[in-house]
């Protein structure tokens, strides 16, 4: 494994110093090598995402299925994941995963390795290059669905604060604008602040931290995942007062360590929902490239599903591992039968 400053390159047999590739891609039709470019890595999900792919591509690799597997990860700029699908088809590999920086800016780059022959498959945060397979999880209906709960669960008035997620993504923009569109059924309802906590717990806290003292007294809070839920939590405990013992009604983002923390709290009558895409996409994704290349028919858009907890099944996930997003594992054997053509 090797780091250079802005990229991490995994599963490569060579590797040249500064993040580089050395040599051709040893792949065959019997054999590809798939990679992942991952256009940002600074929080649990999209960590626990490429562990995802990484253990569908070791299992397929000492299986014997693939040559090999590359994943880059980069900084969130689009420069960066441009100049890693560049290198990529340079490389000659048979298939590409793209976790994108930009819904649009990848978009030519993508085109030259469609042009190249190579199977690309965006997913997460999609591109809307027309070549490319799109997997992607329906962030506008989950969202309005979600927010729609809080705003009731408030009698329809009071005071939110939304927290964005990772500046310039599609996920960020599909989300957002969801909250917003169901915001204007609820005239009542005010956002006294709009943070960006870039889908990391950590993040997530300070922007909240920084603007709490000034606000009037907070309702609720809408996320948009990643662990920014524990961050957000955090920051309202730490700010005590009002919030002591009736913290406001925070989104869940399937961060384990918020189930935890609000598993603690219902004891005492606190409720709200989680809802969250799944980062086991990551090897959902492996596996849908792997099948692409090897000739599978597959619609050009698929939606994943999202995990859920409510009030009525939280003790089932209260004794998760911390540091974790909640996520089933999808197997070869679950994109056949769920996202492939038939």
């Amino acid at each position: 494994m090797i780091f250079s400053r802005m990229t991490l390159v995994r599963g490569v047999a060579a590797l040249a110093l500064a993040g580089g590739l050395a040599g051709p891609a040893l792949a065959s039709a019997d054999k590809p090598v798939i990679a992942l470019s991952n256009a940002y890595f600074g929080n649990t999900w999209r960590h626990q995402m490429v562990d995802a792919f990484e253990a569908a591509a070791k299992k397929a690799k000492a299986d014997g299925t693939i040559a090999d597997y590359i994943i880059m990860n980069g900084d969130g700029s689009v420069a960066q994941q441009n100049s890693q699908i560049a290198e990529l088809i340079l490389k000659g590999v048979d298939a590409i995963a793209v976790d994108a920086a930009s819904e649009t800016a990848v978009n030519g780059v993508i085109a030259k390795a469609c042009a190249a022959g190579i199977k690309v498959v965006s997913f997460d945060s999609v591109a809307s290059s027309p070549c490319n397979y799109q997997l992607n999880f329906d962030f506008k209906g989950y969202k309005k669905e979600q927010a729609e709960w809080v705003f009731k669960t408030l009698g329809g008035k009071g005071n939110i604060i939304q927290v964005r997620g990772v500046k310039g993504s599609a996920p960020d923009n599909d989300m957002y604008n969801s909250q917003a569109e169901v915001l204007k059924n609820y005239p009542d309802i005010k956002v006294v602040a709009t943070v960006y906590g870039q889908a990391t717990a950590s993040v997530a806290q300070s922007a909240i931290a920084n603007v709490l003292p000034s606000l009037p007294h907070v309702d609720a809070v809408l996320g948009q995942g990643g662990s920014d839920d524990f961050g957000i939590a955090q920051a309202f405990d730490q700010f005590g007062g009002p919030y002591k013992d009736k913290p406001p009604i925070i989104e869940g983002g399937g961060s384990t360590d918020f189930v935890k923390w609000w598993a603690g709290k219902a004891a005492s009558g606190y409720s709200t929902i989680s809802m969250n895409t799944t980062p086991g996409i990551g090897g959902a994704a492996f596996y849908l490239a792997l099948a692409l290349v090897k000739g599978a028919e597959a619609p050009k858009l698929m939606i994943m599903p999202v995990a859920t907890i409510t009030a009525d099944n939280l003790k089932d996930y209260a004794d998760l591992p911390s540091g974790q997003i909640v996520s089933p594992t999808y197997s070869a054997e679950w994109v056949e039968k769920n996202l492939l053509k038939k």
